[in-house]
């Protein structure tokens, strides 16, 4: 067995574990491997032993990777840059970044030219960091009603990036924060805008992130390891 297949094996369990304290189904968490800078041989393994979906910050990885990874579903979790859009609409399921409406008029054109319609998450900076993209928690509903009308996308949900902790604990207050949100854009009833989807949590904080809500959570280090992302 692979270092690979016995990280997911352990996440998975650790998934199944959390789940099954607070009395709900594993079933529900989408695992989604974070991919960036993983070589094409070590994401092959991960997809092998069940992998199904795989997460991408930078759109150039997207590109280089489609054509040689396969039966796999492709999400960019990056920021992503209005004229880089073009490059990934065809190519991604879910796009969990979306914070600006420039950005998503740009997905919206593209994907009305390729007769798609794009399923988008939209991007909450709920902690207010400086150094993170996102909307910040009162400027969510105001985006949803200016973007309401664009037909070739569909908001699926919210995500947002904690700030990391060692202490996984001291960030339980934002995934908290952006469930309430969540919840709260349910009873809105926006056409077009389903909240389906939460993503937060990444390997340092999955756990308590699925005991607030969560069910995609996005772990990179976890399965392939700790990376150098200055090569």
């Amino acid at each position: 067995m692979s270092y690979i297949e016995k990280n997911i094996e352990e996440v998975r369990k650790e998934i199944h574990e959390t789940c099954s304290k607070i009395g709900r189904n594993s079933e529900e968490i989408q695992l989604i491997a974070v991919t960036k800078t993983v070589d094409y041989e070590r994401i092959n393994k991960a997809i092998g032993v069940g992998i199904q979906n795989i997460g991408e910050n930078k759109v150039q990885e997207i590109i280089q990777k489609y054509d040689v990874v396969s039966n796999v579903n492709f999400h960019m979790i990056g920021h992503l840059q209005t004229n880089k859009v073009k490059y990934i609409i065809d190519k991604v399921k879910l796009i969990h970044s979306v914070d600006r409406r420039s950005l998503a008029e740009e997905i919206n054109k593209r994907a009305k030219k390729h007769e798609k319609i794009i399923d988008i998450l939209v991007q909450v900076n709920v902690a207010n960091e400086e150094t993170k993209f996102g909307l910040a928690s009162s400027e969510v509903f105001d985006f949803l009603e200016k973007i309401q009308s664009l037909q070739h996308i569909r908001v699926k949900g919210l995500m947002t990036i904690a700030p990391y902790a060692e202490n996984p604990e001291e960030v339980r207050k934002y995934f908290k924060m952006l469930k309430e949100i969540f919840e709260e854009i349910k009873t809105k009833k926006f056409p077009r805008i389903e909240m389906k989807y939460l993503s937060m949590g990444m390997t340092n904080d999955f756990r308590v992130a699925i005991e607030e809500g969560a069910n995609i959570i996005r772990v990179g280090t976890g399965i392939f390891g700790r990376r150098n992302y200055n090569q």
